[in-house]
């Protein structure tokens, strides 16, 4: 059952702590509408050996329809550019920047580039009508939006970067398109108001070790040091977390507090009703957002300069994009602290069985457990899945499981989902080149859409120049340029319950470390 919007765990991550105590290399252009949909009902076992060990010559076709050229590593102004009349620019993936939902890419950064593509080919029309300039978006982590752009991967990095002096010794900025950018503290309901500096002091806030967040809060550490105050523990989120993602899991309670650009909370603060924003200080202020160019790029910045005149905030088109991209605004569900609570008091120590009877991480299956019913052994879907890990009682009576009565005992449900999940691994993933995380994500993905699905994402994810054996910022790419959001959304949703209730076991082992330490 899976749920577009994460779910409110505020009470969850408390009862944790108490009781225990988550590129396309290639350029994304227009590619051909994929003819692969997500299955119905999930694969019955019985199922597993009609789907041949490899793809077919059909899909094998099908894949290679939708594999693009990898553009070859160039570095050069834009005499180069506008010679070959091809701009690539480097794109965080994010559901803020850019986006691909079944081939549809989308975003502010897809926008902004495809503004860019336009204007460019009336200032500079070509000289043969049929190469007109096109603009192509190649998505990367983010911690390599920089060091691709060096390396000349792309010839311009978007992403909302704010301008900082570790990122100008590395690369040029062009004109901003924004200037003074906040950067404000976001937090979970109740958390005390910060009204100076001092304030931080102690406070555990979450932002990627790549991000100017992480610059200014170092800087803050500074300051609080030498007024000999106790630091902010700054907890590196991974690389994939976007923005909106630790938006998304502060107004969850996932996590207690994360950093962001105030235009950014604006643009989410719709969908992100329950986060508290703390306006009586800020981390930065004055920032300016521009996108990064290589040093020595003279003439590209200058070009770029002309563009933003039209097209920054401010301007109407600058102001529509900041409008624009909020996709869904239907509340966050909220759930009870007494309810959750019972749950998972109740349910914890089956978890912790199935986990080491099935060689799983316990909690990536609670986490599992979640989000396909907010650990409700009484849900039904219209498809016929009940209880906790939502499987079909088809598939649980199947031999290879053998666990009937699944729609009554939270125990056997757990247990079938978790024998489930480690037969679709030992048969599709048995890879040796998978570490245990992405194997273990893979499963998911392959659970949610199928495995003969999962098969086609990691063979489109490898012709397409990423890593078929990481999920994240490579596998996932491809299974939403196959199947749409669905299951990125399914995989990322569990990943970020997995890391709240990992902070909840490493609070509460500081804890009781400190504890002992003070007998």
């Amino acid at each position: 059952m899976p749920r577009n919007n994460l779910i409110a765990l505020c009470a969850f991550v408390v009862c944790l702590t108490v009781f225990l105590f988550p590129a396309f290399g290639g350029s994304i252009l227009e590619a051909a509408e994929p003819s692969v949909v997500m299955p119905t009902v999930q694969v019955g076992v019985e199922d597993f050996d009609k789907i041949p060990e490899q793809l077919t010559p059909a899909e094998e076709a099908e894949i290679d329809r939708m594999v693009l050229p990898l553009p070859k590593n160039w570095t050069g102004d834009f005499d180069g550019i506008r010679q070959r009349n091809y701009l690539r620019i480097l794109v965080p993936y994010s559901k803020t920047f850019y986006r691909v939902d079944r081939g549809i890419q989308q975003g502010i950064d897809y926008d902004y580039g495809k503004a860019l593509e336009t204007w460019l080919k009336k200032k500079y029309p070509p000289k043969v009508k049929s190469q007109p300039f096109f603009v192509a978006f190649i998505p990367v982590q983010r911690d390599q939006l920089l060091p691709d752009l060096i390396a000349g991967k792309g010839d311009i990095a978007m992403g909302g970067l704010t301008v900082t002096d570790q990122r100008l010794a590395l690369v040029d900025f062009t004109t901003p398109f924004a200037d003074g950018v906040r950067e404000a503290l976001v937090t979970v309901p109740g958390f005390p108001e910060v009204t100076n500096l001092e304030g931080l002091a102690g406070k555990e806030i979450m932002v990627r070790g790549s991000s100017s967040y992480y610059e200014h809060l170092t800087a803050i550490n500074e300051h609080l040091e030498a007024q000999r105050l106790p630091s902010i523990s700054i907890i590196k989120a991974d690389e994939w977390l976007e923005s909106e993602d630790l938006l998304e899991m502060v107004n969850a309670g996932l996590i207690r507090a994360t950093v962001v650009d105030r235009y950014l909370v604006q643009i989410w603060a719709p969908l992100f009703t329950e986060m508290q924003v703390n306006d009586s200080v800020y981390i930065n202020k004055g920032g300016d957002l521009a996108w990064a160019i290589r040093k020595n790029s003279p003439q590209l910045k200058s070009v770029l300069a002309d563009f933003m005149k039209e097209h920054r905030v401010g301007t109407t088109f600058g102001n529509i994009m900041v409008k624009r991209h909020v996709r869904d605004n239907k509340r966050i569900l909220n759930a009870t602290s007494e309810e959750e609570l019972l749950k998972f008091r109740k349910l914890v120590d089956l978890f912790r069985q199935h986990g080491i009877n099935y060689n799983f991480d316990y909690l990536m299956l609670v986490a599992q457990g979640y989000q396909e019913s907010m650990l409700n052994q009484k849900a039904r879907s219209h498809r016929g899945a009940v209880g906790i890990m939502q499987l079909l009682p088809a598939t649980a009576a199947d031999p290879a499981i053998n666990i009937r009565d699944i729609d009554k005992d939270a125990g056997k449900n757990i247990e079938a989902g978790a024998k489930y999940l480690r037969l679709l691994t030992d048969k599709y993933l048995n890879d040796a080149q998978l570490d245990p995380v992405n194997k273990t994500l893979m499963a998911f993905a392959a659970y949610n859409a199928g495995p003969g699905n999962l098969r086609k994402f990691r063979r489109l994810a490898e012709k397409s120049g990423n890593n078929p054996n990481i999920w994240f910022q490579n596998v996932e790419y491809a299974a939403a340029r196959i199947v749409g959001e669905e299951t990125v959304k399914y995989v990322a949703n569990i990943y970020k319950y997995y890391v709240a209730y990992k902070l909840a076991l490493q609070m509460r082992e500081s804890r009781n470390g400190q504890v002992e330490q003070g007998h």
